[in-house]
């Protein structure tokens, strides 16, 4: 494992990949992120108390928590812990989303993992949703075509590229030229200063408006450093049960709808009190309802607006949506491991490296922000992307074996990592815990799995 530098503390960063069977170094660069998540919480740390404390973060730890869902154990009738089995939409949705061949000769990865967007999918093929109609529909387009028709259509797929291809690409080229996490300040507004407390992020009051993974690893991220962290979501928008699960830890919820108006005002009023807001909309959605970045900092000097979006705040590509299997696709990942198993074809690596990566990014975006708010003052713009992830895994090399990589977590060592919780509407379950650990301020979840919905949209007192 490479050293990182950290300033000051001491910093023990242990194992070395493979962790998966795949040439990327997924579990290292996981870790390290990981280390820079508490680097920037004893950043915050030391303007609380002035001091630093000890990190360690073991390589096996951070690969093992991208695939959460595999290690969660949910307790049955006669008390055991069992593991959970996959919704049915999930099962059906990793049979479709895959690369398939074009009539050109590419390959092409349609989207078919959420309600909202597998009807526009299937409008454009022309087929149902099945692996054979999926498959043949493909095969009647140019690779280009389909992934301009699928743009056109607002749904989600992307063509499968090599990285030399992707970076030749306007939209690779302008990733390249921006940091991992754009940090920006926009406006000036007064410093807000850091009072003592018992936890790096006490006191600070997160809106999470994110689904499906990058955004709310970051909230459960800060969550774990002791922030106030509300999930704001509708009950007509669509979601993944074990996703929600996995992904809420530490947080509360609650329903807002933005299209009725005293809703939207309690939302309002929400923003004008927060110190950050975690926004996965496709690009300018939020806008249209009110709550664009601009409009959100007019509410509220000194926000911090973290963007969690797939192809990055900028680029021909920018408004287009997209999920950990469409940046694997378009950044030359699936095509790099196809080639690494001699599969013969283009292959998704299983664990969704770049979605957590995405998230605790993200979560480092946010902590620097604030430490710079509380010296400086002012409101920042945080930009992290699930292709940007892809780029950054891509660039620390590629391993020359990986058969032998264990994929899982000895038994032993998972029950080092479990947190028992019980939670109201999933019953008693075993998850991995945080597994980032620090001397002082333990990162921990404050709370279990919040009752999807169910809370108030208030903030929790100081």
């Amino acid at each position: 494992m490479r050293a990182l530098a950290a300033p000051s503390e001491t910093l023990q960063l242990s194992g070395a990949d493979p962790f998966y069977k795949t040439p990327f170094r997924v579990g290292e660069t996981v870790a390290a992120a990981l280390s820079m998540v508490g680097i920037a919480a004893n950043d915050l740390w030391e303007l609380r108390h002035g001091k630093r404390q000890g990190l360690a973060i073991y390589v096996g730890h951070a690969a093992a928590s991208l695939r959460t869902v595999d290690y969660t154990r949910k307790q049955n009738s006669e008390g055991e812990y069992v593991s959970v089995a996959p919704s049915d939409m999930m099962a059906k949705m990793l049979t479709t989303t895959q690369p398939w061949p074009t009539k050109d000769g590419r390959w092409f990865l349609p989207h078919l993992n959420l309600p909202s967007l597998t009807p526009k999918v299937l409008g454009v093929l022309q087929c149902e949703h099945s692996v054979e109609g999926v498959s043949s529909s493909v095969g009647k387009w140019n690779g280009e075509e389909l992934e301009q028709a699928i743009a056109d259509a607002r749904a989600c797929g992307g063509l499968i590229r090599t990285p030399a291809e992707w970076l030749a690409h306007p939209q690779g080229q302008y990733l390249s030229a921006r940091p991992v996490i754009e940090i920006r300040k926009v406006r000036d507004s007064a410093p807000k200063a850091l009072s003592s407390a018992t936890r790096p992020l006490e006191g600070v009051r997160t809106l999470d408006l994110t689904r499906i993974l990058a955004g709310p690893i970051a909230g459960r991220t800060l969550a774990e450093h002791g922030a106030d962290v509300l999930m704001v979501t509708a009950p007509h928008l669509p979601q993944v049960a074990e996703h929600v699960r996995d992904t809420s830890h530490g947080k509360r919820s609650c329903f807002l709808d933005f299209e009725i108006p005293e809703q939207a005002a309690i939302f309002r009023d929400l923003v004008a009190t927060a110190d950050v807001v975690i926004d996965g909309y496709r690009p300018g959605a939020l806008t249209k309802k009110g709550f664009g970045r601009e409009q959100l900092f007019d509410l509220c000097p000194g926000l911090i607006h973290l963007s969690v979006s797939c192809f990055g705040s900028g680029g021909p590509f920018k408004d287009r949506a997209g999920w950990e299997q469409i940046a694997q696709a378009v950044t030359g990942v699936c095509h790099t491991y196809g080639e690494a198993i001699g599969a013969g074809q283009p292959k998704l690596v299983f664990a969704p490296m770049c979605d957590y990566l995405t998230g605790y990014l993200g979560a480092i975006g946010v902590m620097l922000a604030l430490a710079r708010r509380a010296k400086e003052g002012g409101s920042y713009e945080v930009n992290v992307s699930l292709c940007q992830s892809a780029m950054f895994i891509q660039r620390q090399g590629l391993l020359e074996s990986f058969d032998a990589a264990p994929d899982r977590l000895a038994a032993e060592e998972v029950e080092k990592l479990y947190v028992k919780t019980d939670t109201s509407n999933h019953g008693k379950m075993l998850t991995l815990g945080p597994v980032l650990k620090m001397t002082e301020t333990a990162p921990r979840w404050a709370r279990p799995a919040p009752d999807f919905g169910k809370g108030e949209p208030v903030w929790l007192s100081v």
